[in-house]
């Protein structure tokens, strides 16, 4: 781990895996886990030719705290690690809660994201149009009411949490008991909150209760947007909807794929990362309509 200061003074906590030589990728991590959350096989970045770059959103981890952060806040962050780096344009991905801040960075920098790719992500809060709770499992729904409150409503909330990451329904089982994706999650979850819930309660009223502070309608860069038709954590019509609204996005639905399908959609999203081309998911591409 390194840390990089920013502007403002505070701190982010910053994991680099795979080849330090290889091509610069960012990769923006769920919630509520940290730096330490990526695929399990960190021999797929090697192979692949990748420095693959992570850090702490702030609160989680080692990164200081920024009460009352916004999504579009998270771009400014990948741009101070990115400066540290020494690095100028590169792709960036997100999954889950990640996904929303890896569109942020491509809407306020466009000229440095080169592509980017949002794997089973929430569409904002405000989203015209769209039911953003409908198919969602109780416990998203229940924070998402609460979000909409204050943050030491979520405060409370989160905290009644048990002390292991929040367990998603029945359907997620056959990828997230993989004895290497349920150590690495153990792992980046105890981590992020070692400092304690702060960070987790501003992600997620950031993500569930409070405008992004963007317009996904602004990205202009390459967006590949991945989603299964089975996801209780985040249901497919957000994918949908941001596919119809960003540009240049293409969007890839997998029918019998949950949330934690996105652990088998990585290594050909990162193919389509470096490549800038339409590398093949497994599932039909879907077009753009809300």
């Amino acid at each position: 781990m390194r840390e990089v200061i920013t502007a403002d003074g505070r701190v982010l906590a910053v994991e680099e895996w795979g080849a330090p030589d290889g091509t610069p990728v960012f990769y923006l991590h769920g919630t509520p886990v940290g730096r330490l959350a990526r695929h399990p096989d960190d021999a797929l970045f090697t192979g692949l030719g990748i420095r693959l770059i992570t850090f702490d959103r702030p609160g989680l981890g080692g990164s200081t705290p920024r009460p009352g952060r916004r999504v579009a806040d998270g771009a400014d962050d990948v741009a101070a690690v990115a400066d540290a780096l020494g690095l100028d344009s590169f792709p960036v991905y997100g999954v889950s809660g990640g996904g929303p801040h890896a569109l942020a960075f491509a809407a306020r920098h466009p000229g440095r994201a080169t592509r980017v790719a949002s794997l089973a992500a929430l569409a904002p809060r405000d989203a015209d149009g769209l039911d953003w709770t409908a198919g969602m499992m109780a416990g998203n729904v229940r924070t998402a009411e609460v979000a909409l409150r204050d943050r030491e409503a979520m405060a409370e909330h989160l905290g009644a949490q048990p002390s292991a990451p929040p367990r998603l329904p029945d359907s997620e089982a056959a990828v997230l008991s993989r004895p290497e994706i349920s150590a690495m999650l153990g792992a980046a979850f105890a981590d992020a909150l070692r400092p304690g819930i702060d960070g987790w309660v501003d992600d997620a009223r950031a993500l569930f209760g409070t405008p992004w502070g963007f317009d996904p309608a602004d990205i202009t860069v390459p967006v590949l947007l991945w989603h299964g038709a089975l996801d209780p954590v985040v249901p497919v019509a957000h994918a949908h909807w941001l596919a119809a609204r960003i540009p240049t996005a293409t969007l890839t639905v997998q029918p019998d794929a949950g949330h934690a399908g996105h652990f088998d959609a990585t290594p050909a999203t990162l193919s389509w990362l470096l490549e800038g081309g339409r590398t093949a998911l497994s599932g039909p591409r879907t077009p753009a309509t809300a």
